[in-house]
């Protein structure tokens, strides 16, 4: 994948070459089965990784006309867990993420547009009660019949957000300016 992404995202998510025919999937939430994580650098010494533990979306997915592909994430950033009690409580707080006035960031995709095997997905990201144009890079993982008589697809997407342009204005450092977005979904096609 392209690392030289601007912009955070979700969602998201992730339409790429798969199925024949246009469908509806939702993000497989109940069974686990997606991950909406980041990681920013500490001091520049190492990475931080945390992810947001509730969220739901959709997608649509059409092999054949990528351009006609939509993603809708929802992410309930007071889910955001760092494996740090006190850290994650600091993230919540208005030097951050503000969760007591903005509990949700979402991500609603404007175009999809095919890149070799990867689709670029842009769309509105908001966080912080801010909305940026965002794009994410997704790549089909696979897709095909789930053991329960249902049809799934997943994909993973990456991208990038400065923290200065959603109203994070805490000082970390040099090398703490950008999160970087690493999103696994796995989606049930809707019938």
């Amino acid at each position: 994948m392209k690392k030289s992404l601007m912009g955070l995202t979700l969602a998201a998510l992730f339409l790429t070459t798969g199925s024949a025919v246009a469908a509806d999937y939702k993000i497989d939430k109940e069974g686990q089965h997606a991950f909406v994580n980041f990681r920013i650098k500490h001091l520049g010494y190492s990475w931080l990784y945390g992810t947001f533990r509730d969220f739901d979306g959709t997608f649509t997915f059409d092999e054949k006309n990528p351009s006609a592909d939509k993603v809708n994430v929802t992410i309930n950033t007071t889910s955001i867990d760092t494996n740090h009690a006190e850290r994650d409580k600091h993230l919540r707080s208005a030097e951050f993420l503000n969760v007591a006035k903005f509990p949700q960031a979402t991500f609603t995709s404007t175009s999809v547009k095919q890149d070799g095997d990867e689709l670029d997905i842009t769309g509105n990201f908001t966080l912080n009660g801010v909305t940026k144009p965002l794009t994410l890079e997704a790549k089909l993982i696979g897709q095909g019949d789930d053991p329960w008589g249902g049809v799934r697809a997943g994909f993973e997407a990456e991208g990038k957000i400065k923290l200065k342009d959603y109203n994070i204005t805490t000082d970390l450092g040099p090398a703490s300016q950008e999160v970087d977005l690493i999103i696994s979904v796995e989606g049930v096609r809707q019938k």
